[in-house]
């Protein structure tokens, strides 16, 4: 907006801004971000920390707000700067809620998953007492920066981790979107999301894929930002993976343990007769190109009960599985029995 580049830079006082950024991001990227921080004029707090599922605490937030309450930050005008993953993303999120009841953030996500899931949407959290986002608030940010140059020094499980989550909008919503997986799968996984032009064939995958799951995604979360409605689409996937996750950390990551659920989900939905024999192969071949796990040892009958008990208790006493009825179609269910989620199950285990 000229207006507001006009007042900032009339302004007598100089810009100032206080970033956080993920450790292993500041070794690839910090450098970078300095250096433009300075080129503008811009007086600057980089705090380095280590944001992963194992360090995503209350204490990793209070020692953020330490910081920030040294740098002596102005809440009207100097908003909070997140550089780096999803966990990233949600620790500075609650960070920047609760310091003098709410300053401003922006997110600027730097793995796939946080660029078409984190990078969307209100929430913020951190774990507590072995407990996934137990702890944390609505406060959507300012603005969310995106840029997929960030993800060509990602490390090529953490694509497909990201793959999860955008197949997980195919499935309930988009069919054209799981085509594109289907068939360019591999490509997204070879060229990390880049735009490659020597590969015409292709079209510009990487921005269709990206952009419709991110269009569908905030489709979903727009009428619903503070989950007033617990009837939620974006929920599949997230039935038994919080409980999984946490469980066998550090083994899976988010959207992988995510993906084991999607697949269980699917055996649930063949077992239902909501799904085709042919559509739950055509899922599972798809997830499977993705290089995504279809199964883990660590997901028993016995877990799967457990994380089902929680859902009823948060939820409204009722189940609310989304579940998909075709490719690209899905509805919510509430009425599916012990029976058929243990045959499933052991369909899925044989399988």
């Amino acid at each position: 907006d000229p207006q507001q580049t006009e007042l900032a830079t009339a302004s007598k006082r100089k810009l100032r801004r206080f970033i956080v950024i993920d450790e292993v991001v500041d070794k690839l990227y910090g450098s970078k971000v300095r250096e433009y921080f300075e080129e503008n004029n811009v007086q600057h707090k980089i705090l380095a920390l280590p944001t992963t599922e194992e360090t995503k605490s209350m204490d990793l937030v209070l020692n953020i707000l330490h910081e920030v309450q040294s740098f002596s930050l102005d809440r009207r005008t100097e908003p909070i700067i997140a550089i780096g993953g999803g966990v990233c993303l949600d620790i500075v999120g609650l960070a920047a809620s609760l310091y003098r009841r709410r300053t401003p953030y922006i997110r600027v996500p730097t793995t796939l998953l946080s660029y078409v899931d984190a990078s969307v949407g209100a929430k913020n959290g951190v774990n507590f007492l072995q407990c996934k986002n137990k702890l944390g608030g609505y406060t959507p940010p300012v603005a969310s920066f995106l840029d997929r140059s960030f993800l060509q020094s990602i490390p090529r499980r953490h694509i497909s981790n990201g793959l999860g989550e955008i197949l997980k909008m195919a499935l309930m919503k988009h069919k054209g979107l799981f085509d594109l997986l289907k068939n360019h799968g591999k490509y997204l996984l070879d060229t990390k999301f880049q735009s490659c032009n020597s590969f015409a064939h292709h079209g510009d995958a990487a921005l269709q894929t990206t952009r419709i799951a991110i269009e569908t995604m905030l489709e979903e979360l727009a009428p619903n930002l503070w989950e007033d409605d617990l009837d939620r689409l974006v929920d599949f996937g997230h039935l038994i993976s919080p409980e999984l996750e946490m469980r066998v950390l550090p083994s899976l990551m988010h959207g992988e343990a995510v993906n084991v659920d999607m697949a269980f989900m699917t055996y649930v939905a063949h077992a239902r007769g909501l799904l085709a024999a042919e559509d739950k192969e055509q899922i599972l071949q798809c997830m499977r190109g993705l290089e995504l796990p279809v199964w883990h040892s660590g997901c028993s009958w016995a877990l799967i009960q457990r994380a089902l008990r929680e859902r009823l208790k948060h939820s409204g006493g009722q189940l609310r599985m989304p579940l998909p009825t075709g490719l690209g179609v899905a509805d919510i269910f509430n009425d599916t029995s012990e029976e058929t989620l243990e045959r499933a199950y052991n369909l899925w285990v044989k399988d």
